[in-house]
């Protein structure tokens, strides 16, 4: 099976670290340390990162080695500014726009995310994708870690 190309945004690294998303935060980072997922990281996440805790900041510095870095460049500083323009998010969420945008440039085809507010959210969701279809992207899945992990079937 190929790796799911999945750009994880700062707020699933410190999920780990946090009582209400520890559980499922870890068992996405297990999924990438298996191969399941490419996790897809940019230098916006390397940035915020330097600004977290020193226990994320370690946690990150482990994964470095299943990482693959995109840059936030020119391309995709013009989209996330096609985000803000199209009124997706405003501009004090410049940085949730930007973390779509290099994604979406470097063809992930997963976002997961904790931001509910301005990335993981159905109408937000619809809004990228209409912004990167007028730009001639493709479309993104955006999802929390915990709707992305393995579940076993039972009596199906």
């Amino acid at each position: 099976m190929t790796a799911i190309r999945t750009y994880a945004d700062t707020s699933v690294f410190g999920g780990v670290f946090d009582d209400e998303f520890k559980e499922p935060s870890r068992a996405f980072f297990d999924l990438v340390q298996s191969g399941r997922f490419q996790l897809l990281i940019s230098d916006l996440s390397r940035r915020e990162v330097e600004e977290a805790p020193a226990p994320v900041r370690t946690f990150f510095d482990e994964l470095l080695g299943r990482m693959e870095f995109v840059a936030l460049d020119e391309t995709a500083i013009a989209l996330r500014d096609a985000y803000i323009q199209a009124g997706v998010v405003g501009p004090s969420s410049l940085d949730d726009a930007a973390h779509v945008a290099v994604a979406t440039v470097a063809k992930a085809e997963l976002i997961v995310s904790w931001n509910f507010r301005h990335i993981v959210h159905f109408e937000k969701i619809r809004h990228y994708n209409e912004v990167n279809a007028s730009r001639g992207y493709g479309s993104v899945e955006i999802r929390s870690p915990l709707e992305v992990l393995d579940y076993e079937d039972e009596d199906i």
